[in-house]
């Protein structure tokens, strides 16, 4: 039949679909140890029945081989300058998380060299590291991928399953690195404090050899059964505490401490970042609604109590509604919010506003 079909020059369906896999293995650049995989599963496919239960794991198999960055890589960006006012632009403050990734750049930059580092930001909810993550990526020119740990208690989610189980399939390092479509990507790991463990293993160890940088160019993945160099990616974790971290986890890691924004900080942050954001998401033109200092100074101190501006944001979000509201109903031209107008707004205080008008004996402001 075979030989039919070539004095013919035609092909079955089959046939073709291996001559195409054949020619997108040649393609996707592999290693040399990866390529001789590809091959013999290829090779192996070819001698299989097409519509095999066994054919269908070496299509998947294949089709996850082709398609992982082997050779694709985005050039960093290492204009100081630039990814400096990105930063700025995108968030206030967090001094020393700005530095860090401008040295980094500036030693790529000398060194045309450099291992991803392993940054681990550790703070309270809502002092914007993951927003963080997302900025650097931007500002360094590199694919995003993020990867939440929160509730991950299967050691298989990390390095993937075996190909001898059912519906297995590759970790989700190796599922990030596909959606990036590049292999140094910035990876973000959220809420790496909240891993579980049970018995099917401690996904926390499995860590371990991820983030690394001595061992992470040989990551071996359990389902592609050959080995992925991490070491181009830069790992980004983000944490609450750094209790629920094992201690050998965060060995690896270079923590960098988010402190709470001070009442100043939250007043300029909720100035510059978050009511502007508000107020275009809830389509009120600039200009519009006008806050006071004495209007933002309230929010802070009576109606949040936190370490963070996220509960900041929701109350901008509830005044920014009512606003809206406003000028749609009433035809208001102009909304000029102080201090006294706040609660007609977005209503009664949540919080009492603590007064030491004089120093006492055993009372301390804390």
């Amino acid at each position: 039949m075979k030989a039919i079909q070539k004095e013919l020059r035609q092909k079955d369906d089959f046939a073709q679909e291996i001559e195409d896999l054949r020619k997108a293995i040649a393609a996707a650049r592999m290693p040399k140890p990866a390529l001789e995989a590809a091959t013999k599963e290829l090779g192996r496919l070819e001698k299989m029945m097409p519509y095999s239960p066994e054919s269908t794991v070496s299509r998947t198999y294949l089709d996850w081989m082709i398609h992982l960055p082997w050779a694709k890589r985005t050039r960093d960006n290492l204009d100081l300058k630039r990814a400096s006012d990105i930063l700025d632009a995108d968030h206030f403050e967090l001094r020393k998380a700005k530095d860090r990734i401008l040295e980094y750049l500036a030693v790529c930059r000398l060194t045309r060299k450099l291992k991803g580092p392993i940054l681990c930001f550790v703070g309270p909810p809502g002092v914007g590291k993951t927003s963080l993550g997302r900025s650097i990526a931007k500002a360094v020119g590199r694919k995003f991928a993020r990867i939440s740990l929160g509730g991950v208690r299967d050691e298989a989610e990390i390095r993937g399953h075996r190909r001898t189980y059912i519906g297995s399939l590759p970790g989700r390092f190796i599922q990030s690195l596909r959606k990036a479509s590049s292999r140094n990507p910035l990876i973000l790991l959220d809420e790496i404090d909240k891993m579980g463990m049970d018995w099917r293993g401690d996904p926390a160890a499995a860590l371990l050899e991820v983030l690394d940088p001595e061992q992470n160019a040989s990551f071996l993945d359990h389902y592609l059964d050959v080995e992925f160099d991490l070491s181009n990616v830069m790992f980004i974790c983000t944490a609450n505490t750094l209790d629920g971290i094992p201690i050998t986890l965060q060995d690896r890691l270079e923590v960098i401490r988010f402190p709470g924004y001070t009442h100043n900080e939250k007043r300029q942050i909720a100035k510059t970042y978050l009511l502007p954001k508000q107020l275009k998401e809830h389509g009120v033109k600039p200009g519009i609604v006008v806050l006071e200092d004495g209007a933002f100074d309230r929010i802070i101190e009576e109606y949040t109590r936190e370490a963070g501006v996220r509960g900041l944001e929701r109350e901008l979000a509830a005044l920014a509604r009512k606003a809206a509201k406003k000028i749609v109903a009433d035809k208001v031209k102009k909304i000029l919010v102080d201090a006294a107008g706040v609660s007609e707004l977005i209503g009664t205080p949540k919080f009492l506003r603590e007064k030491n008008s004089f120093n006492q004996i055993g009372v301390s402001t804390a």
